[in-house]
């Protein structure tokens, strides 16, 4: 099955822009998206990707690593520093940790690793637009809670919270990225910042001052994952 189920109920036109080189996976990519209420653009090289964004507005790219004339590592260097910012969804072959980070380092959002499956992928491409459309709009909406990131408030059905930066933070972070789970390093060197002296007892301390303010609302958990850290789990 390609489709997703209730795929196009909560979506706009979205523009994604599929660079590959490979002519049948390109028509899969085409077809899968369009059948999730998707539009896609179609290149097969960097070089040609370049030349569609000149003419189109992309609100997503999914490229293949491995291409001739441009590949998907310098076309995703050369987006970046065009001040580019759609998220970009790299397919490659080599899944080993430093082929990855090097593509994490030049700008890539997320990888997916040949052979895909391609109901994973329109799993991280709504992923992807989500957590976009979170960072340009600065709110987030988990059932009846919403947060806005300008004003560190979070508004809930008859009740609205002005929250402390770091507690702010903390848990618009977590819940932007429902189920992952972060360690305790993770959210001190980003919300603390890496310089900081700061111990993680402080994270623990947050979590708990956030469960206390919300251990009335049903439209979300904050979990300890022992061993590990912290996730957000939607209700």
């Amino acid at each position: 099955m390609l489709g997703l189920p209730g795929a196009k109920e909560d979506l706009r036109m979205f523009n994604i822009l599929v660079v590959e080189d490979d002519a049948a996976l390109r028509r899969m990519m085409q077809s899968v998206l369009e059948k999730n209420g998707y539009h896609p653009l179609l290149a097969e090289d960097g070089d040609e990707a370049l030349d569609i964004l000149e003419r189109e507005q992309a609100d997503l790219i999914i490229s293949d690593m491995m291409m001739p004339n441009m590949d998907g590592l310098e076309l995703t260097r050369l987006l970046r520093q065009s001040n580019y910012n759609m998220p970009i969804l790299m397919v490659t072959v080599n899944d080993s940790y430093a082929h990855k980070q090097n593509g994490f380092m030049a700008g890539v959002d997320d990888y997916m690793v040949k052979p895909i499956d391609i109901n994973e992928m329109i799993l991280r491409v709504r992923a992807l637009l989500r957590r976009a459309q979170i960072a340009s709009e600065h709110k987030l909406r988990v059932g009846d809670t919403l947060l806005d990131f300008d004003s560190l408030t979070v508004q809930m059905p008859g009740r609205e919270m002005s929250l402390p930066q770091k507690e702010f933070l903390l848990i618009f972070k977590l819940l932007s990225y429902p189920g992952k789970i972060f360690t305790r390093q993770q959210l001190l060197d980003e919300i603390w910042g890496m310089d900081s002296e700061t111990d993680e007892r402080t994270v623990d301390v947050h979590i708990n001052r956030l469960r206390d303010r919300f251990k009335n609302n049903e439209d979300f958990d904050i979990v300890t994952v022992r061993g590990l850290g912290y996730k957000a789990v939607p209700a």
